[in-house]
């Protein structure tokens, strides 16, 4: 069965601090080298997907400065590829939607001119591998029009988003609030084609609407049905969740799932020459990316590219992007740096799990 993936990146969030200020949620730099949208994608080409199209938000230079016309997903080619799509200009204000109906409506024409069976629709700002060959046979034999991929959650007060609950297989509700265990919708379904062109036309009018806030208005209409993923997977829709999905990838089972020889995660590629690590730098449970060099203290850190870290400074639990310069003598600890960051020699900041600090692009203090 044919298969077209669908990857919304029209959303915003006021959570993130400087760190969205000047990019979209997907384009946001993810462990070390990546950003978060390359899930998304890879898991679309892993799968055998040769058909994607990416609706972009208004503000899109730096998503579409990254994906590009799609090649490091295999994506730039002459029948199928990637298709980078206007969103509406607005976004979603709501920050748990993520499926505006009015850029459906917008994008029809990339349902129109294909031929597929089905369309995996997903969000651009969420850390997991999937195969998604395994949701296409499981959806195919229900012969639902809809099915709706959910992961089990132990703390779904924690949570910001929708929450399923089945009977005999099928969804009997989609409710914003639970507690305890449940299934969290993973901004992931999979829907019939020409089951999704009929829905764009039955419910043009409320183009203002979220997908699943109409689904949860006309649910006894709708045979849905719904997936579960049993797999790592990081929800990241603010500051602290950000923090701690990379914190995660210093786990080894974390990394070994999520990094699997197998099914690659793809990203531009930028070429640096190897780390450096001068005899006087002490780094212990850290990540840290080609062209850096280390003459401090880095732990439990996600260092990228091309970060200069003095020495006498101590880096702990903390996020530093791209061409990062650290001081002689500076304490860091809880910090997210966004890129081109200097702080100054001496400094010494310290944030929190529940509230770390950022600091904007191109700042220095």
């Amino acid at each position: 069965m044919k298969t077209i993936g669908l990857i919304s990146a029209n959303y915003v969030s006021g959570d993130f601090g400087d760190l969205a200020k000047r990019r979209t949620l997907a384009s946001i730099p993810f462990g070390g080298r990546y950003r978060l949208i390359d899930f998304a994608l890879s898991n679309m080409t892993n799968s055998g997907i040769g058909t994607v199209g990416v609706i972009a938000p208004y503000n899109s230079g730096s998503l579409i400065d990254h994906v590009g016309v799609g090649k490091p997903w295999s994506l730039d080619k002459k029948t199928g590829g990637m298709f980078v799509m206007p969103g509406s200009v607005f976004g979603v204000a709501n920050t748990g939607n993520r499926f505006l109906m009015r850029d459906f409506i917008t994008n029809k024409e990339f349902l129109l001119k294909d031929n597929a069976d089905y369309v995996i629709i997903s969000g651009s700002s969420d850390v997991y591998c999937m195969d998604y060959r395994d949701l296409i046979k499981a959806h195919t034999e229900s012969a639902k029009p809809i099915t709706l991929v959910t992961k089990k959650v132990t703390d779904a007060e924690n949570y910001r988003g929708f929450f399923v609950k089945t009977s005999e297989g099928k969804v009997t509700e989609i409710t914003t609030k639970s507690f305890g265990d449940a299934d969290y919708f993973m901004d992931l379904f999979i829907v019939d084609r020409k089951f999704m062109i009929d829905f764009i036309e039955w419910f043009d009018t409320l183009e203002y609407m979220d997908v699943v806030d109409i689904l949860c208005e006309y649910l006894e209409k709708f045979d849905i049905g719904t997936y579960s993923f049993d797999g790592y997977y990081g929800k990241v829709n603010n500051l602290v969740s950000y923090w701690k999905t990379n914190m995660d990838l210093l786990k080894p089972e974390v990394i070994k799932e999520l990094f699997n020889p197998e099914r690659t995660v793809y990203t531009k590629v930028q070429d640096e020459p190897p780390a450096e690590f001068f005899t006087q730098s002490n780094v212990k449970n850290s990540l840290v990316a080609a062209g850096c060099t280390i003459k401090g203290t880095v732990e439990n850190s996600i260092i990228f590219r091309s970060c200069e870290i003095e020495e006498g400074a101590v880096i702990k639990n903390s996020i530093i992007l791209q061409h990062g310069v650290i001081g002689k003598d500076v304490s860091l600890n809880r910090m997210i740096l966004d890129k081109n960051v200097t702080i100054k020699d001496g400094v010494h900041v310290d944030g929190s799990a529940e509230s770390p600090i950022v600091i904007g692009k191109n700042k220095k203090i």
